[in-house]
């Protein structure tokens, strides 16, 4: 299916943006990236770094900026071909077609690695790599990591994470103070701000203050409470549990204050919605939209009993492809893209690294002036929940669309949550039964 045309039917589910630009949409088109070459054989000095997710890399310069200069000069034998997403012609299927399979495949992990990567047999396991260079995995964020250790029961590591998008509060200062309401803290549960959601959702005149908005879609998706939508132990969904009926109880509330129903989180910078939950990102993105919009940010609320717990890691990782014949260097390269010293980098340019490191936690946004004086420590304040443990060998993998249980079921139809959750768990899991019967 068509890329762009996949990601705009589900919702958004496919969030991650740019780091510094915020963009929510498919990877777009690469003006300068260079085309792939039709089966030639590569410089054995050559590294083919192939980007899919962050969108932000489709613009060579700002490849360049992040990436590419600081490789060039910690690895000045080495050269570097980067290719990036596009459509037609740089997908997956055109590299492959092409005879020029990359060495390093930058990717969305949660909704590329299995649609894409091991559908095509690209995935390779990095954990004898990992043990002979002695890198060490302790110090990544070890949800992050998790998560790509879960993909199979073995714990195989097809990839390592590399960049995260990570969700925050955002709260407009103004509202706050018309209605004489105190700024939401770090550590606060859902419980708490929906107590702020109710004083704050008002209509005076032709002016309506929404009190909170959520993406749907999202929060389902990279949910706190660590629920997988399919089973892993059978070939089923599974979302007719109590759990998953808590988690959808839980936002459904706030949109059944009157006058707070769902329009969309990306109305925040209109400065009539007091407080919004997204990725980090917006900071630099809302203002540059509205440079008049007095706002901060706080810790993305948390369940009662999952305090200081964020959403799923939402992530890009790196990974070597089986195919590459230059597996030690690419890992190299890796290895120094996840340094202190490259996340340090990184992190100024606002972007949130898997490294468990102060100094890089503490240079985030530093180049950035719109992220001054905002409260950027929010950003650290919780913690990522765990993934899904691993699903069993042999089960089929489809896109759960848990954003429709929301939209259209509850939103559109009025289903109650127990019904919205049945009637997309049955039509997962006969999608599952057609996908088997297709092999």
């Amino acid at each position: 299916m068509n890329k762009k045309k996949w990601i705009a039917a589900a919702s958004a589910l496919a969030l991650t943006m740019s780091v510094a630009a915020g963009c929510t949409d498919a990877p777009v088109a690469s003006e300068k990236a260079p085309e792939a070459s039709k089966g030639e054989k590569a410089p054995d000095n050559e590294i083919f770094i192939y980007t899919v997710y962050p969108a932000f890399y489709a613009k060579e310069e700002n490849f360049e900026k992040q990436i590419g200069q600081h490789l060039k000069k910690k690895f000045p034998n080495f050269t570097f071909k980067h290719v990036h997403w596009d459509n037609p012609g740089r997908q997956y299927k055109d590299l492959i077609a092409a005879g020029t399979i990359p060495d390093i495949i930058i990717d969305n992990a949660r909704m590329n690695l299995q649609r894409y990567i091991m559908k095509n047999d690209l995935q390779y396991d990095m954990s004898e790599l990992i043990k002979k260079y002695n890198f060490d995995t302790s110090k990544l964020n070890q949800a992050a990591f998790a998560q790509m250790k879960n993909v199979t029961p073995e714990g195989h590591i097809y990839g390592l994470p590399f960049q995260l998008s990570d969700f925050v509060l955002f709260y407009n200062k103004d509202i706050f103070d018309k209605f004489g309401v105190d700024y939401p803290k770090d550590g606060m549960t859902y419980d708490e701000i929906y107590e702020l959601a109710k004083k704050l959702t008002r209509v005076e005149g032709e002016n309506t203050y929404k009190g909170y908005q959520q993406h749907p879609g999202l929060y389902m998706n990279y949910n706190q409470l660590s629920l997988s939508p399919l089973s892993l132990t059978e070939d089923k969904a599974e979302l007719s549990t109590d759990s998953w009926k808590k988690v959808v109880d839980n936002l459904r509330r706030f949109y059944e204050i009157p006058a707070n129903q769902f329009t969309s989180v990306d109305d925040f910078p209109k400065g009539k919605m007091a407080m919004s939950v997204h990725v980090s990102e917006k900071i630099i993105q809302w203002h540059e939209q509205n440079k008049n919009l007095n706002f901060d940010i706080a810790s993305m609320p948390s369940f009662p009993d999952a305090p200081q717990t964020k959403a799923q890691p939402n992530m890009y990782s790196a990974y070597i492809t089986k195919q590459s014949t230059k597996k030690d260097q690419a890992f190299q390269v890796i290895s120094y893209l996840l340094s202190e010293e490259m996340q340090i980098e990184l992190s100024k340019e606002g972007i949130i690294g898997p490294l468990e490191s102060k100094a890089v936690q503490d240079a985030f946004g530093k180049n950035l002036p719109q992220m001054q004086g905002k409260n950027t420590k929010a950003i650290f304040a919780s913690k990522n929940a765990m993934p899904p443990a691993a699903r069993a060998n042999g089960l089929t993998y489809v896109d759960v669309p848990v954003h429709n249980v929301f939209s259209p079921l509850i939103f559109g139809e009025s289903k109650d949550s127990a019904t919205a959750l049945r009637m997309i768990e049955e039509q997962t899991t006969k999608g599952i039964q057609t996908e088997k019967a297709a092999k």
